[in-house]
């Protein structure tokens, strides 16, 4: 009898899905509902309704602002050929709070402004560039794509040490331009 062999590849790496999903579905508003009592509770139901519409309104007005503002940065950082990392993410950010914002409640609202807001998103920001190293996947190099020594990127100009102008075997594009073989057949 041969044992069952481990789950492989995707199906290990999305055992985080489901509990996540539970916590949105279920937990979420669950917690949202509690808050909402709470404050109706604390200063009455018509207050509520009031304090979850400027919430709203609040929210609304945050993110024209710095949804505009990391839509400038955007556009001035590839205006001078910067590449535009920081403002990428902050408008993802933007973005993410935004949606939070969407949902009724003070919970997610919370979040969502810690998330737009200029002086707390940088938090945020290292949060999120955190999570995408640890997503990017980085392949070992074993040996070079070509089975030759110095074939690899990273070891000279264009393709490697011994592949320049004029050399038949350099694999692609480098300085002389790239090489096509092939035989002219009239």
């Amino acid at each position: 009898m041969t044992s069952p062999t481990p789950p492989s590849g995707p199906r290990r790496r999305r055992r985080w899905v489901r509990p996540v999903l539970a916590v949105a579905f279920v937990v979420v508003p669950l917690v949202e509902i509690w808050a909402i009592l709470q404050v109706g509770q604390l200063v009455g139901p018509w207050w509520t309704i009031v304090l979850l519409v400027l919430d709203s309104m609040l929210g609304a007005w945050l993110i024209k602002r710095e949804g505009g503002r990391a839509w400038t940065a955007l556009r001035e950082a590839l205006q001078h050929g910067r590449m535009p990392a920081r403002e990428i993410a902050d408008g993802a950010l933007i973005l993410i709070g935004g949606t939070l914002m969407l949902s009724p409640g003070f919970v997610l609202d919370i979040a969502g402004i810690v998330l737009i807001l200029p002086f707390t998103r940088p938090v945020a920001r290292r949060l999120l560039t955190k999570v995408v190293e640890r997503r990017l996947v980085v392949a070992p190099t074993f040996g070079t794509p070509f089975g030759r020594p110095g074939a690899g990127p990273g070891f000279g100009p264009g393709f490697g040490t011994g592949f320049g102008p004029g050399d038949d075997e350099r694999p692609g594009p480098g300085p002389g331009g790239p090489v096509v073989r092939g035989d002219v057949v009239e």
